[in-house]
């Protein structure tokens, strides 16, 4: 089962998140099947590769609690 959710980049105190297509099984900083964009909560940036999201959505992903609070805040899903 594949799930998009965050995973844990930057340095101490400075996190920055990708938002990865990654297999339920795997760990947090696990080898990730695609990229499909980025969230800095301290700039409050979203950058989002809305076809790549669509697609995984499309073929059964599951999205995590705040994967899916990102991309309802950039009005790409209800």
């Amino acid at each position: 089962m594949v799930k998009l959710r965050l995973k844990r980049c930057g340095r101490k105190q400075r996190a920055i998140y990708r938002i990865v297509a990654i297999d339920v099984r795997s760990r947090r900083e696990g080898r990730d099947l695609r990229r499909v964009g980025f969230y800095d909560p301290i700039k409050n940036q979203i950058y989002l590769n809305v076809p790549a999201i669509l697609y995984f959505i499309e073929k059964g992903a599951q999205l995590t609690r705040t994967v899916h609070g990102i991309l309802k805040k950039a009005e790409l899903i209800v």
